[in-house]
């Protein structure tokens, strides 16, 4: 689609925003570069940054999201007086002192606290659009080819941060290791684990094909599914992926005048994937579905355990969590390394569901708010995002790497914008002055 951007009488609607808030203005795409970088070579980072003794080089990107958590503050609390960012700011402190009393270290809780960061980086491209900033979309281009590389590389050699440890935070971790499914081998490329280089093959050609022709997007994407299915074997990012593609094809087939209201729809809709876990548990729960097929065996294991045991535990350890959630970093990374409880730690494959057992039954309170601001979205990124996301966070809780987190972020932003009744004359669109994004 064709994607008219308002221009103002001094220039472009990115630098009107400079003109007005010019705090902070570009640290959110410094972050969203960085957390990218460093998530689609999180293998050969991680072992290059230890081998040199420079492993504080890792934390750069969480120190500029700790900057972009306070300039989120500054903008939407502070400067616009924003009730639903003031609020969103104390519950987050609420949450990590629920999340110390739940996981019982402090540890966890300076863990939890890195956790969430990542999201307030998205939160900052609110009242901003992602064509704006050039340059990012031009880094998420290269990472789409290079990921892609990775993933082929890696089948021909072994890279030697394949099963390399590390420590994090006193905890030791290690970077995945090859491992067999059906088969096949799951290969992880430049990334830490075969996940995520599915996930940048996806998430960059999610955001490369809007600025590209459909001719582009028909050569690309059969070779983008060949090296998530074949190499990554990540079955929930090739089918999204899919669905994607299809998705684009089917937008593109309507007029100009029509597609922007399509996409938005299909974001729109796109909510109904938060009942898919609901409904697949009332039906199936209890079911050897393995016994139909081997490939049922993790969506059986999704619905007998992921899905349900954490309500149980929490029922058994903290029967508040029910009305305040358990915390930041329960039942998520900082619970399985460093609580007292990690007998009762379990891997919760859901980004809705996960962040409903931290945050607790407000959680829902937000999610009207985020439906209410996707429905005046006026960016195709964030549009996109919302679709892509909702189909990808089905089964990926989507919290580590920080990379899947800050698109949720981003894809949610415009819940911290409120519409003025008037909008500012620098805004409005005078005859010729646009810019055109294809999708």
């Amino acid at each position: 689609m064709t994607l008219q951007s308002t221009v103002g009488p001094t220039g472009s609607r990115a630098e009107y925003i400079l003109e007005q808030d010019s705090v902070g203005y570009r640290v959110e795409a410094i972050a969203l570069c960085l957390y990218f970088g460093r998530d689609a070579f999180a293998g050969a980072v991680r072992y290059y940054t230890s081998m040199t003794h420079l492993g504080v080089l890792w934390f750069i990107p969480d120190f500029v999201a700790f900057l972009c958590m306070a300039t989120f503050a500054y903008r939407y609390a502070i400067k616009q007086s924003n009730p639903l960012a003031i609020f969103t700011l104390l519950y987050i402190l609420f949450s990590l002192y629920i999340g110390y009393v739940f996981l019982n270290d402090y540890r966890g809780v300076l863990s939890s606290l890195k956790m969430i960061a990542p999201i307030f980086v998205g939160f900052c491209f609110c009242q901003r659009e992602l064509k704006d900033y050039r340059f990012v979309l031009g880094f998420i281009h290269f990472l789409f080819y290079t990921s892609m590389i990775g993933l082929l590389w890696s089948s021909r050699v072994k890279f030697p941060w394949v099963g390399f440890e590390y420590e994090s935070f006193g905890a030791a971790r290690q970077a995945a290791k090859l491992w067999w499914t059906g088969g096949e081998t799951r290969l992880q490329g430049f990334a830490a684990d075969s996940t995520m280089a599915a996930y940048f093959v996806l998430i960059a050609f999610v955001f490369t094909a809007p600025r590209r022709s459909t001719l582009w997007c028909l050569f690309w994407a059969p070779i983008a599914f060949y090296a998530i299915n074949h190499y990554a074997t990540s079955k929930t990012a090739a089918g999204v992926l899919l669905v994607y593609v299809c998705a684009l094809l089917c937008v593109r087939l309507f007029s100009e005048r029509y597609r922007f209201g399509v996409l938005r729809n299909m974001a729109m809709l796109s909510f109904l994937c938060i009942l898919i876990p609901i409904l697949l548990m009332v039906a199936f729960a209890g079911t050897n579905m393995a016994s139909i097929s081997k490939s049922l065996f993790s969506l059986q294991d999704r619905v007998d355990n992921s899905w349900q045991l954490p309500f149980v535990y929490m029922a058994q350890l903290f029967p508040m969590g029910f009305l305040f959630g358990c915390g930041l970093g329960c039942f998520n990374y900082p619970h399985q390394l460093f609580s007292d409880k990690i007998s009762y730690w379990v891997p919760v494959d859901n980004f809705y569901i996960g962040t409903y057992l931290m945050i607790g039954p407000i959680f829902v309170v937000f999610m009207i708010f985020v439906l209410l601001a996707v429905a005046r979205t006026r960016d195709i990124y964030k549009l996109t995002a919302v679709v892509v996301m909702n189909l990808y966070t089905v089964t990926v809780l989507s919290y580590g790497p920080a990379s899947g987190l800050l698109m949720i972020g981003f894809a949610f932003s415009e819940v911290f914008n409120r519409p003025a009744r008037r909008a500012p004359k620098a805004l409005y669109q005078r005859p010729g002055d646009t810019v055109a994004v294809q999708f």
